[in-house]
């Protein structure tokens, strides 16, 4: 690599760094943020790997719950014949765009399905604006008039990426959706995270959310940092699924919870299985790759069958 694409690189990995791990994180800890964004650019594989799995989702079951990992904290999920996307990524980088393509991180593992392959999404949901999660060149891959949900102060993105039917939600605040296969309700509630785009930007919202639908539910938790809000999140159970961050906890633990807090939210809301995800996609902290999931395991040691999936492109399928 030249030294002016390293360089090029590494003040991308600023930037992006800085909106990951919080604006004060990034004004207190300047030699912690570049030493890694010179990791940054040094760890960039020459390209993705393929998914260990390949997913089919035009014959999921139509009677049924089943969940696809996409990558990172992108999953495709079949609610009962609704097919719900979350926070869709396809890109090979995350970060800050200009003419000539994106700086920040680089896959590690190429998404397990691409837009095309798509069945119709009915729900698009988006928990926040940091660009791992909101990527306006993914979003300009789906239909425009696809119905999105998304949080406070995120909708000026959205319409960036040109989504036409949005709709803007906060904590506690509920949405009804009706589809060609019924309805789906979502509601918004507290996590721990931030949810300026830039560290300079301004404020916009971050969400975990319920979908419900057919008397069962499902809990994504979007990013956050370990809180005890998931116990009063119990009560709008039960929940056969939890969708769990698990990674870019180190150094960014107060915004991102580890795999032990993973679990002990998931606990914390009497969710039934669990989904890891926001791993093993993109190089975002110092933890090594394979960490989060080998800590996600033991923590669940004495109950293996919890896990819904492990390797991008698995899916699990509740009856």
């Amino acid at each position: 690599m030249s030294f002016a694409r390293r360089k090029f690189i590494v003040a991308g990995g600023i930037v992006l760094a800085g909106a990951v791990g919080g604006v004060g994180w990034l004004s207190s800890s300047s030699s912690r943020l570049a030493r890694f964004a010179r990791q940054l650019a040094r760890d960039v594989p020459r390209s993705p790997t393929g998914p260990r799995f390949k997913p089919t989702p035009r014959a999921w079951p139509e009677n049924a719950i089943t969940a696809c990992w996409v990558g990172h904290a992108t999953v495709l999920i079949g609610f009962y014949g609704v097919n719900v996307l979350i926070d869709p990524v396809f890109s090979t980088r995350v970060g800050l765009g200009f003419g000539v393509g994106t700086i920040g991180p680089k896959r590690y593992v190429a998404p397990a399905l691409g837009p095309h392959e798509l069945p119709q999404i009915d729900l698009l949901l988006i928990s926040h604006a940091h660009m791992d999660h909101l990527d306006i060149p993914s979003l300009r891959r789906l239909p425009p008039g696809t119905f999105t949900v998304t949080a406070r102060e995120t909708a000026d993105l959205c319409a960036s990426a040109r989504l036409k039917s949005v709709t803007e939600i906060g904590w506690g605040e509920t949405v009804r959706h009706t589809t060609a296969r019924g309805e789906i309700v979502i509601e918004a509630f507290e996590v721990k995270h931030w949810g300026r785009r830039w560290p300079s930007n301004r404020d916009r919202g971050y969400n975990g959310y319920i979908l419900r639908r057919e008397g069962r539910a499902l809990l994504f938790a979007g990013d956050t940092g370990y809180t005890a809000n998931f116990a009063g999140v119990k009560r709008r159970g039960p929940f056969d699924l939890a969708l769990m961050p698990i990674g870019a906890y180190n150094p960014w633990i107060r915004n991102h919870c580890t795999p032990e807090e993973a679990v002990r939210m998931a606990d914390l809301a009497g969710a039934k299985k669990i989904a890891p995800i926001h791993h093993k996609t993109f190089k975002l902290s110092d933890e090594p790759m394979d960490e989060p999931l080998e800590r996600f395991e033991q923590a669940l040691g004495g109950e293996p069958d919890r896990i819904a999936f492990r390797h991008i492109g698995e899916s699990c399928i509740s009856l």
